[in-house]
């Protein structure tokens, strides 16, 4: 599809973007570009607006190709699934078990990749342009079996979704498993694995509630490394630099409101159903929770060394961001104002993206 039927002219000077969060209606990211075309009706006065696509009509998988080929402008997209020739970009996946506040790291990874030159060439080579990251919830446990000790985990084969919860899972003993998103639920209904590392969120969003035992609150990192708002080059190009500070102010806020959304709210909900649903949350044994965040600190300082510059500049954003959002104090126009200030204030938008 040509882009002008994607980028189409509503009128004098209006816009409507097609735009795709690749995933089902009650999906956090799916609440997320809600948001954010509420935001950018309101910040451009109703000069543009977002036209959302469902997961029918553009899935994750096909993302990628959809940006490339102009059948959207706007999409959701997952540099860890299309990781050749995002190498810069997907470093700090790598360092995932470090993460303990999910603004921090969100800011964090969206600072990194702003005024990372390797990174930008990376979406420039590719055709795209980087609008923001989010963050999940944190990971934790969600098994068949209780796991309170480490002599628990033990032999146990646990869904492993990115290196570093595998590089844990083998330092504990346990057997980690890689296995697609939709293939979980079989394999644990099945007695194929014993759970999966994940989110607390998942236990709704995957139906996991219906095999899942035993929820072990052991903060295991968080997921970041994310692009929520990736703009086809051919759309960027399309729109003035006014149009582009419009676009960028909307989807700010709309990467907190996710971060909110899959951290803070959906975990509420689902703690409050855990004994409506007979799961069991256990609090590990002290011993446990030392040894792994022992293992936090010794794997992170790996891979940074391994990592260098690089990361070691990402760490240095994760302390400065932490420390921007304990003043913040949970005010969301505050860190939106932040990252303004810190972030895309810098930004020459007559370059970015080229």
């Amino acid at each position: 599809m040509v882009l002008a039927t994607s980028l189409m002219a509503t009128g004098a000077g209006a816009r409507d973007l097609r735009v795709a969060p690749g995933v089902p209606d009650d999906h956090p990211a799916h609440y997320m570009y809600e948001r954010f075309a509420e935001y950018l009706e309101e910040a451009s006065g109703g000069t543009m607006a977002a036209v959302i696509l469902d997961r029918d009509e553009v899935a994750m998988p096909q993302m990628m190709d959809a940006l490339q080929t102009n059948l959207i402008d706007i999409g959701n997209f997952p540099p860890q699934r299309f990781p050749k020739g995002m190498e810069s970009t997907i470093m700090p996946a790598d360092l995932a078990l470090m993460g303990k506040n999910p603004y921090a790291m969100a800011l964090a990874m969206t600072e990194y990749v702003v005024t990372c030159k390797p990174c930008q060439k990376e979406f420039s080579r590719a055709g795209l342009v980087y609008l923001g990251s989010g963050s999940s919830g944190v990971y934790g446990l969600l098994t068949t079996t209780p796991v309170g000790t480490a002599q628990d985990l033990e032999g146990l084969k646990l869904r492993a979704e990115t290196a570093p919860h595998a590089r844990w899972a083998e330092n504990f003993g346990a057997e980690p498993v890689e296995l697609p998103d939709g293939a979980v639920f079989q394999a644990m209904s099945r007695g194929v694995i014993d759970g999966t590392i994940a989110r607390s969120v998942d236990l709704d969003l995957y139906r996991f509630f219906d095999v899942v035992d035993h929820v072990t609150l052991l903060p295991l990192g968080l997921l970041y490394v994310t692009s929520n708002f990736t703009v086809a080059r051919p759309a960027w190009e399309a729109l003035t630099e006014e149009e582009r500070a419009f676009l960028t102010g909307a989807t700010a806020r709309a990467n907190l409101d996710l971060t909110t959304r899959w951290a803070e709210e959906l975990p509420m909900e689902v703690a409050m159903t855990l004994m409506e649903k007979g799961v069991e949350a256990i609090e590990p044994d002290p011993t446990l929770h030392e040894a792994s965040e022992a293992f936090i600190r010794a794997d992170t300082a790996a891979r940074v060394a391994q990592g260098g510059a690089a990361a070691e500049r990402f760490v240095e954003l994760v302390e400065k961001w932490t420390g921007i959002v304990y003043e913040a104090r949970g005010d969301l126009d505050a860190l939106t104002a932040a990252a303004d200030a810190e972030i895309w204030s810098k930004v020459d938008w007559s370059t970015y993206g080229g």
